[in-house]
């Protein structure tokens, strides 16, 4: 299926190389910012190398920033799309919020606010779903991971439900801090949101070809 996905968005795109640039904006928090990595190691860099690698007239850029919650992202927002204005808009946000054990219904509304505003500026959103540890308990850990269903059911975006499937917890994947993935996960990261990511662009790039 994974390859399925990336031979079609890379035989689309690849017809759009002289197309105008299309924006896409990545808003994380370390995960996203390749935190003890080199900027250009992380998985958002690798996501500009394969869409330059495809032929397709993308600039990726990365408002990440380490150590973010849904609330710094939010405050940052309305600039970000006002300095950028994106096509596409990747937000990958509220595992620190989880991490200190904020309200969902915070959580939620912040992520809700940021996929809005996007949406009002014709934006197309993708939403990365996190997991928290078990220490935080069942039911908060449940309520945390469908929370990202139900915003994108709702806000009818779309959805990796698990940005660090095949990630987190496996030995090799996850710096000495057993927080923040390594130089060897970043392309599975890449892959992860591709997997999101891909439908959304081939969709819009077919249509502008038609």
């Amino acid at each position: 299926m994974r390859q399925w996905i990336a031979t079609i968005c890379l035989i689309v795109l690849s017809s759009l190389g002289t197309a105008q640039a299309a924006t896409v904006l990545v808003v994380g928090d370390s995960i996203s910012a390749a935190y003890g990595l080199e900027t250009q190691q992380g998985w958002v860099a690798l996501l500009q190398e394969r869409l330059t690698e495809q032929g397709a007239d993308f600039k990726v850029v990365n408002g990440s920033i380490s150590g973010e919650t849904t609330a710094g992202g939010l405050a940052r927002f309305a600039d970000l799309l006002a300095e950028n204005k994106p096509e596409y808009v990747v937000i990958e946000l509220g595992g620190n919020d989880g991490l200190r054990g904020l309200s969902l219904t915070h959580i939620s509304a912040n992520l809700t606010d940021m996929i809005r505003q996007a949406q009002a500026q014709n934006a197309q959103v993708l939403l990365l779903g996190m997991r928290l540890p078990g220490n935080y308990g069942k039911l908060y850990t449940t309520a945390f991971f469908n929370m990202y269903q139900y915003i994108a059911e709702k806000e009818q975006v779309a959805l990796v439900d698990f940005f660090l499937e095949g990630v987190g917890g496996v030995d090799g994947m996850m710096q000495e801090d057993g927080v923040h993935p390594t130089l060897a996960a970043q392309p599975l990261l890449l892959e992860n949101a591709w997997q999101g990511l891909a439908p959304l662009l081939s969709t819009q790039s077919a249509t502008e070809v038609e």
